[in-house]
């Protein structure tokens, strides 16, 4: 199996994953299963690392472990566990709907992607185009879902989806770039997960269609 066939079917995993945070009942599955994406994620710049023979990657791959795969699951993880019981929530679309939609997304994405023209991406456009769909996924979890601990899920795959694409097309760029992803993903989920606690404290509640008449 080449680098680029694994580097595509690791992309197609992520989405898969990204479904069953989505879908996850238990938010402490969500957990579990958005670090389990991550260590795609690593695995996915790992691999191109080698295939592209960048050291700037393989830190990349270092560094997301440390953040995306152990710290921010666990930072999640100790908050929802302190502020809400495990359950869905009321959200706009089903499983299956979702399902629908994903497979919708990525197929808008590939005709996205198939005028691009670069050497790097020639062989890796269904990766590419996973990684905007993933992107968009997460912006779909964010609308559709009305729990406020479910919309930091769909930020952190947003995250994920554009860390990627930045891995495709950018992966040139200086250590200081990933430094700056990686600390910005973890200070968005603490200030997220802070006004998440404050918020239930206050009303007893995350579901977004309680809390119309907040004003900053």
């Amino acid at each position: 199996m080449t680098g680029t066939l694994i580097v595509n079917n690791l992309a197609g995993l992520m989405m898969f994953t990204s479904l069953l945070v989505t879908c996850a009942r238990r938010y402490s599955v969500s957990c579990w299963l958005y670090a389990l994406q991550s260590l795609v994620l690593v695995s996915i710049f790992f691999t191109l690392s080698q295939l592209l023979e960048a050291e700037q990657l393989l830190m990349w791959s270092f560094s997301a472990f440390f953040t995306k795969v152990l710290l921010v699951p666990l930072i999640m993880g100790y908050a929802f566990r302190k502020m809400a019981p495990d359950g869905a929530g009321e959200r706009l679309f089903g499983p299956a709907t979702l399902v629908l939609m994903a497979a919708g997304i990525v197929l808008l994405c590939w005709f996205v992607v198939r005028p691009v023209q670069l050497p790097m991406v020639s062989q890796l456009k269904p990766a590419l185009a996973v990684a905007l769909g993933h992107f968009l996924l997460g912006l779909l979890c964010i609308i559709s879902q009305r729990n406020i601990l479910r919309q930091v899920f769909g930020y952190c795959l947003m995250e994920n989806g554009s860390h990627l694409v930045l891995a495709l097309l950018a992966w040139r760029a200086p250590e200081l770039v990933e430094i700056g992803i990686a600390t910005d993903a973890i200070f968005a989920v603490i200030v997220m997960v802070l006004l998440a606690r404050k918020i239930w404290r206050t009303h007893g509640t995350l579901d977004v269609n309680n809390l119309t008449a907040l004003k900053g």
